[in-house]
């Protein structure tokens, strides 16, 4: 019994990482209208030496069927070298898709939203890291040089021509950016998800009403906080104003086309195509034809056991309908459709990350 006992407990420490690597880089959040422009604040300034900006951003609530505002703040890097990818939505097949943040050791693709303090569409003018000591742009961040002696001035020149707060890339009034070179390197690159201190941070802000769209009309009470979760006190800054006029519309809390689209997927069907990454091109024509096409066969054998798990699902329905069962059957079979929606999912998240690394060029 204490083996299987240990056994289930390694089982379940291996889910857990598996969820807390993968999460940063799965879209299983969408919605049928855009979120609110960004709004006008200042940074607040800067608590301590080796602290990453990390810009607030509109994040989607499926309960409340609204946009809540996640308060830009100052985080701690998890590790030496590392950087902070903003998280971004993007626009495809008629909804807005959210894309979650990373710590990498290079900035990868936001979507081309200006969120300002270093983060102007690409890249990251803020600050960079020197051996083992962060510096940071005094142009462009808010720091004591009294506490924090690590710093430097480098003028930042904003190339977009059109200012604007707009929060999200691609569709209907949306930013037209695409991933450079440099910025879909550093998506193949290890990665690290939002830390512990991040996820407090999130479910503190989607907990405060006041900082829901519906209310605010996209001009949050607390725009930014000194450190992650912080929401009282000095360090707290509002926003001046709203980026533009904020309207929902009315019927804000369906789910577009009348799927389950606004949380987590229940069945595969509800699921979002797989995004295939950039062709290879490591300069050896035959290693990237290879690769090409083991890429081609993962893709259509995880097609494939989705099309299988949806009918498998499906049946179950059809069974729960000719046996009447109650709404307590019928929500313990959606739970559990769920469950293993996730897990399938999981499962070929980390497979695609294999083969990323597989193609990877080996370092001599």
């Amino acid at each position: 019994m204490r083996i299987i006992a240990f056994v289930r407990t390694v089982l379940l420490a291996l889910v857990v990482l598996t969820v807390a690597t993968t999460s940063f880089a799965q879209i299983s959040i969408s919605v049928g209208f855009g979120p609110p422009a960004l709004p006008v604040y200042e940074q607040p300034i800067c608590p301590g030496d080796g602290y990453i900006w990390t810009p607030g951003y509109w994040a989607w609530d499926p309960d409340a069927g609204d946009y809540y505002w996640v308060p830009g703040t100052w985080v701690l890097a998890p590790e030496v070298g590392f950087l902070w990818t903003p998280p971004w939505w993007g626009w495809r097949d008629g909804v807005f898709f959210f894309h979650e943040g990373y710590w990498g050791p290079h900035v990868g693709f936001y979507g081309g939203v200006v969120y300002g303090f270093g983060y102007f569409g690409h890249g990251f003018e803020g600050g960079r890291w020197d051996h083992d000591h962060f510096f940071y742009n005094r142009s462009v961040t808010n720091v004591n040089v009294v506490n924090i002696h690590n710093v430097y001035n480098e003028t930042v020149i904003n190339n977009n021509v059109t200012v604007n707060r707009i929060s999200y890339n691609g569709g209907p009034g949306g930013i037209q950016e695409r991933p450079r070179p440099e910025e879909q390197n550093a998506e193949r690159e290890r990665h690290i998800g939002p830390v512990a201190e991040q996820t407090r941070h999130f479910e503190a802000a989607r907990g405060n009403r006041e900082l829901r769209a519906s209310v605010n009309e996209g001009r949050p009470p607390i725009a930014a906080t000194g450190r992650p979760g912080d929401f009282s006190g000095h360090e707290v800054v509002r926003a001046r104003e709203a980026g533009a006029p904020y309207h929902p519309p009315a019927n804000r809390g369906e789910s577009p086309r009348g799927g389950n689209a606004s949380g987590p997927a229940v069945h595969p069907n509800e699921l979002p195509k797989f995004e295939r990454p950039a062709p290879p091109n490591t300069g050896d024509a035959n290693r990237d034809r290879k690769y090409q096409q083991q890429q081609e066969k993962m893709f259509a054998k995880q097609e494939q056991q989705r099309q299988q798990l949806q009918q498998k699902q499906e049946q179950e329905h059809q069974q729960m309908e000719r046996q009447k069962a109650n709404e307590a059957q019928k929500q313990q079979m959606e739970q559990r459709h769920q469950q293993q929606t996730q897990q399938l999912q999981q499962k070929h998240v980390q497979q695609q990350q294999h083969m990323q690394q597989r193609q990877q060029p080996k370092r001599k």
